[in-house]
C-alpha cells in the first residue's frame, strides 16, 4: 500500500489531505490549551474558596477551630489547597508535554509538507515543459513534412512543363531537395525529442512521484502517530496525579475520623463552666398562719431577716444569679470581675500566660543587647559599647513593667482559685430561693418596669470583690435617724433584686412592713426588720394599709 503507486495522479487532493491533518493536530491543540485554563481556573477558584473559609487570624473564628470538627475542617480546606496545587500540576504539565510540543511539532510539519510539495510542482512543471517541447518538435516535423511535399510537387510540374527554362527546373528541383532535407531534420529532431519525453515521463510516475508521495505518506503517518501520542500523555499527566489527590481525600477522611465528639463536648464545658453550683432545696413557707401577727423569731419576716448578710453580699448573689441576669454592656473591667469565677480564672490565666511570654520575649532580647555590648567591650572597633545603654535600661524597665502587671493579674488569679473551691451553704441556700421564682414572662413584665428611685433606667451593675459587704450612705442614713412607724403590711408579688442604692431584696410571696406609701414615684418604702429597710417598685407588691385603707385590699 502506498500513496506514490495508488495515488499517483492525486496531488491535488493529497495537498488537501495533508493540510486537513495539520489543520486536525491545530484543533487538538487548542482543546488542551483550554483544558489547561479550565484546569488553572479551577485550582484558582478551590485556592479561593479554602481562603474565604479560613479562620481570621486574632478573631473569635479561630478561637472556634480548637474543636475537633473544626479542626477537620480546617484540614479539609489545607487539603483542599493541596488538591488544587495537583491541578496546576495537570496544566503546567499538559502545557509543557503536550501543546508546547505539539506548536513545535505543527511548524516543523508545516515546512516538511511545504517541502515535499514544492519538489512535487518541480517534477511537474519539468514534465509539463518536456511535453511542450514535444508538441513543438512535432508540429515544427509535421509543417517541415508539408513544405517538403509541396516543394515535390511544385518541381513535378515546373519538369513536366515546356515552356518552363531549364534554370528554373533546376532551382525546382534543388528547392525540393531542401524542403526534404529540413523534413528529416525535423522527423530526427521530433523522434529524439519523444524518446527523451518518454524516458522523462516514465521517470516521473514511477520514481519522481512516488518517491514524493512516499515521504508525504510517512509525514502524514508520523503526524497520526504523534497525535496517538499526545492523547496517550493527556491521559497519563491525569493519572499521574491521582495517587496525590487520593492521598489528599484520604488525609480529609483522616480528619473527619480524628473528629472526636466527647473532646468537644468537654471543650464547651470549659469555655462556658462559671464555677457556680446549683441552688439548693427550697423551704417550705407556711402561709396558714394570719398575716399580721407579732414579729417573733418564727415569724416570716424574722425569717427573711435571717437572709439580710445574704441579700447585702452583692458578689455572692449576682455571681449566683448569673444564668439569670443582664450581662453589664459597658467596658469589661481589668479584672475581668464582670465574668463567673471559671471564666474569668480562664481569663485571667490567659493574661497571665501572654504576659509571661512577653517577659521572656523582653528578657531574651535584654540577654542578646547584654552579649553584643560584651562583643564591643571586646572588640571596640565593632561599635560603641555605650550606645546600647539605654536601649538596654529601655528593656529592663519594660521587663519589670510587664512582672508588676503579671504579678497583679496573678494576685487575681490566686484570689479566684481561692475562691473557686469553697461554696458556702448560705450561698446555695441564697441560689435556691432566687431560683423559685415567676416564670421568666412574669419576672421579665415585672423587671421592664424596674427604675431607679430617680426615675432613671439603670443596667445590672459588674460584679466587683465577691463577699463584700455592700455598705451604702443609704444604711448609714436609716442608723442616724429614727425608725419610722409602720403603718401598713405589703406582700411581694414578685421578686425583685435591689442592686442600687437605697433599695432592698424581696422574694416573691414575702410579707414585709410599709413605713411609707408611694408618693407618686412608683416607689413603696418598706421594712424587714429593724435593721434592714428601702424601697421596691411598687407594683412589685400587694399593700394592706392599716388606716387608711381599714383593713381593704389596695392594688397600687
Amino acid at each position: 500500500m502506498s500513496w506514490g503507486t495508488e495515488l499517483w495522479d492525486q496531488f491535488d487532493n493529497l495537498e488537501k489531505h495533508t493540510q486537513w491533518g495539520i489543520d486536525i493536530l491545530e484543533k487538538y491543540i487548542k482543546f488542551v490549551k483550554e483544558r489547561t485554563e479550565i484546569e488553572l481556573s479551577y485550582a484558582k477558584q478551590l485556592r479561593n474558596l479554602a481562603k474565604k473559609y479560613q479562620p481570621k487570624k486574632n478573631s473569635k473564628e479561630e478561637e472556634e477551630y480548637r474543636y475537633t470538627a473544626c479542626k477537620a475542617f480546617l484540614s479539609t480546606l489545607n487539603e483542599m489547597n493541596d488538591y488544587a496545587g495537583q491541578h496546576e500540576v495537570i496544566s503546567e504539565n499538559m502545557t509543557s508535554n503536550i501543546t508546547v510540543e505539539l506548536a513545535r511539532y505543527v511548524q516543523e510539519l508545516k515546512q516538511e509538507r511545504k517541502s515535499y510539495f514544492h519538489d512535487g510542482r518541480k517534477a511537474q512543471q519539468h514534465i509539463e515543459i518536456c511535453w511542450k517541447q514535444l508538441e513543438s518538435s512535432k508540429r515544427r516535423f509535421e509543417r517541415d513534412c508539408k513544405e517538403a511535399d509541396r516543394a515535390q510537387q511544385y518541381f513535378e510540374k515546373m519538369d513536366a512543363d515546356i515552356n518552363v527554362t531549364k534554370a528554373d527546373v533546376e532551382k525546382a528541383r534543388q528547392q525540393a531537395q531542401v524542403r526534404h532535407q529540413m523534413a528529416e531534420d525535423s522527423k530526427a529532431d521530433y523522434s529524439s525529442i519523444l524518446q527523451k519525453f518518454n524516458h522523462e515521463q516514465h521517470e516521473y510516475y514511477h520514481t519522481h512521484i512516488p518517491n514524493i508521495f512516499q515521504k508525504i505518506q510517512e509525514m502524514e503517518e508520523r503526524r497520526i502517530v504523534r497525535i496517538g501520542d499526545s492523547m496517550k500523555t493527556y491521559a497519563e499527566v491525569d493519572r499521574q496525579v491521582i495517587p496525590i489527590i487520593g492521598k489528599c481525600l484520604d488525609e480529609i477522611v483522616k480528619a473527619a475520623e480524628s473528629i472526636d465528639q466527647k473532646n468537644d463536648s468537654q471543650l464547651v464545658i470549659e469555655a462556658y463552666k462559671s464555677g457556680f453550683e446549683p441552688p439548693g432545696d427550697i423551704e417550705f413557707e407556711d402561709y396558714t398562719q394570719p398575716m399580721k401577727r407579732t414579729v417573733s423569731d418564727n415569724s416570716l419576716s424574722n425569717s427573711r431577716g435571717e437572709g439580710k448578710p445574704e441579700l447585702k453580699f452583692g458578689g455572692k448573689s449576682k455571681g449566683k444569679l448569673w444564668p439569670f441576669i443582664k450581662k453589664n454592656k459597658g467596658a469589661t473591667p481589668e479584672d475581668f470581675s464582670n465574668l463567673p469565677p471559671e471564666q474569668r480564672r480562664k481569663k485571667l490565666q490567659q493574661k497571665v500566660d501572654e504576659l509571661n511570654k512577653e517577659i521572656q520575649k523582653e528578657m531574651d532580647q535584654r540577654d542578646a543587647i547584654t552579649k553584643m555590648k560584651d562583643v564591643y567591650l571586646k572588640n571596640p572597633q565593632m561599635g560603641d559599647p555605650a550606645s546600647l545603654d539605654h536601649k538596654l535600661t529601655e528593656v529592663s524597665q519594660n521587663i519589670e513593667k510587664l512582672r508588676l502587671e503579671s504579678q497583679k493579674f496573678e494576685a487575681w488569679l490566686a484570689e479566684v482559685e481561692g475562691r473557686l473551691p469553697a461554696r458556702s451553704e448560705q450561698a446555695r441556700r441564697q441560689s435556691g430561693m432566687f431560683d423559685a421564682q415567676n416564670p421568666a414572662t412574669v419576672n421579665n413584665c415585672a423587671q421592664d418596669r424596674e427604675s431607679s428611685p430617680d426615675g432613671s433606667y439603670t443596667e445590672e451593675q459588674s460584679q466587683e470583690g465577691e463577699g463584700k459587704v455592700l455598705a451604702t450612705d443609704f444604711d448609714d442614713e436609716f442608723d442616724e435617724e429614727e425608725p419610722l412607724p409602720a403603718i401598713g403590711t405589703c406582700k411581694a408579688l414578685y421578686t425583685f433584686e435591689g442592686q442600687n442604692e437605697g433599695t432592698i431584696s424581696v422574694v416573691e410571696g414575702e410579707t414585709l412592713y410599709v413605713i411609707e406609701e408611694d408618693k407618686g414615684d412608683g416607689w413603696t418604702r418598706i421594712r424587714r426588720n429593724e435593721d434592714e429597710e428601702g424601697y421596691v417598685p411598687t407594683s412589685y407588691v400587694e399593700v394592706y394599709l392599716d388606716k387608711n385603707a381599714k383593713g381593704a385590699k389596695t392594688y397600687i
